[in-house]
């Protein structure tokens, strides 16, 4: 007598704990890949999509579009976040890194200011703002997927590797920009031949990247909290709506939107626009030098940041969060003095100083929103708050640096806004009910 036949979906065994971690990393790394690479090229993008006589015009307008996909990036995170809360965070997670490495990918392709006129920097600013739609979906959706995937003595922790994650694609991409330096000059891409197209390449790596991404993320089950509300019938029907229908997530959406003010900052004004400061006139370095310097900072944070979210699973978010508000307040300033020395040994330990603190607030940032929400509204809810204050605070930090310093003739304008800033974080912090030591809500 034969054994009655078992169903593939009864047979089908549960991911591994490794598997979704990598899962929630790689869309990180893919997303933040793509979008630090368009910041790392700047200046690139300036001589290749604008015309030549006007540098640091130029460069303005590359920066604004830049801020530009920012303001389209809490579009993404409605579209993206109530579909997730009603559909599934997995299916919204494959679309999302689908979608960015297209629009990154077209960037690659597209034809210089030469060849096309005003039509250039046109198309750019749009495959930027489809880039903007992607990210908009993608943090919420991979924390609030590791989270609820994690134990609650390691949420912290699991979702730091995803920050961990998004500071290695900024290294990729700097280390990309760095291999690529010699013909990303003037000279190299007028003079034609390999020069010509070899801005182009950092961008085309997107798609081997994303196919790998869809491959991992295609293959995996959604969450646990969502399945069981799923199953028991009491998903959002209008999540946004219901994330402004109580005083208590009214309050927990203005602490999304106030508590990354310094993620904000720190993460565009210490690392992606770092380069672009570095190679200015005020302080001289070389490409090369320029990327060398950040390069060590973001070794240095990916040290850092997994020990900052094991800590905070131990010893609670406010905490760590308190502490790295406070310290990089005071480090700021005396950080960019060892910078603008122009000196490399001292631009690289002032850089360094604030990655490490840093860590200590870019650790933590996802899980502490991850926890203000129950699930019915957690991806909607945490994807606008906190991305509405990535465009005020941190997708207008390039362009508002650089029209500051030109127009003041003052270097330390970046610090001075990570002060400011880290203080703003601080105040929010205190006000919020930490939950580190509580399962995730589902109510």
């Amino acid at each position: 007598m034969t054994a009655p036949a078992t169903s593939a979906a009864a047979t089908k065994q549960p991911p591994s704990k490794r598997r979704i971690l990598v899962a929630g990393c790689i869309g990180i790394f893919v997303e933040l890949y793509d979008n630090g690479i368009f910041a790392f090229m700047a200046s690139t993008l300036a001589i290749v999509f604008f015309p030549a006589g006007d540098e640091t015009g130029a460069l303005v307008f590359v920066f604004a579009g830049y801020a530009v996909s920012f303001f389209v990036r809490p579009l993404g995170a409605v579209i993206f976040g109530v579909l997730g809360d009603r559909f599934g965070r997995q299916r919204m997670l494959v679309a999302v890194i689908m979608l960015i490495s297209v629009a990154t990918a077209g960037i690659g392709l597209l034809p210089p200011y030469a060849v096309i006129g005003v039509a250039a920097p046109v198309l750019l600013v749009l495959f930027r703002m489809l880039q903007g739609l992607s990210v908009g979906g993608e943090a919420a959706g991979a924390m609030t997927f590791l989270a609820e995937h994690s134990a609650p003595n390691r949420r912290g922790l699991n979702t730091s590797l995803a920050q961990v994650a998004s500071f290695a694609a900024l290294l990729t991409g700097t280390l990309v920009a760095f291999g690529m330096s010699p013909w990303l000059t003037a000279d190299a891409i007028g003079a034609g031949g390999f020069g010509a197209w070899a801005w182009r390449i950092p961008f085309l790596v997107a798609v081997p990247l994303g196919l790998v991404g869809f491959y991992i993320r295609k293959s995996l089950d959604d969450t646990p909290n969502f399945k069981k509300l799923q199953e028991e019938d009491r998903l959002s029907r209008n999540p946004i709506k219901e994330a402004f229908s109580t005083p208590e997530h009214r309050k927990a959406m203005l602490l999304a939107l106030f508590v990354p003010l310094m993620n904000g900052a720190g993460y565009y004004v210490i690392f992606s626009y770092m380069p672009t400061f570095l190679k200015s006139d005020a302080i001289g370095f070389s490409i090369g030098t320029a990327l060398i310097v950040t390069a060590t900072s973001l070794v240095a944070i990916c040290i850092a940041v997994p020990i900052a979210g094991a800590m905070s699973d131990r010893f609670g978010r406010k905490r760590i969060m308190a502490w790295a508000a406070v310290l990089m307040a005071v480090i700021a300033i005396p950080a960019y003095a060892l910078i603008i020395t122009g000196e490399l040994g001292l631009a690289i330990l002032g850089a360094c100083l604030m990655a490490v603190v840093f860590a200590g607030h870019t650790a933590v940032i996802h899980i502490m929103i991850v926890e203000l929400f129950p699930t019915r509204i957690r991806y909607s809810a945490y994807g606008l708050g906190y991305n509405i204050s990535s465009a005020l605070f941190g997708g207008t930090a390039p362009l508002l640096m650089t029209w500051l310093i030109g127009l003041t003739h003052n270097s330390f304008m970046p610090a001075y806004y990570v002060v400011l800033t880290s203080i703003g974080t601080l105040v929010a912090v205190l006000t919020v009910t930490d939950r580190a030591h509580e399962p995730l809500r589902d109510e």
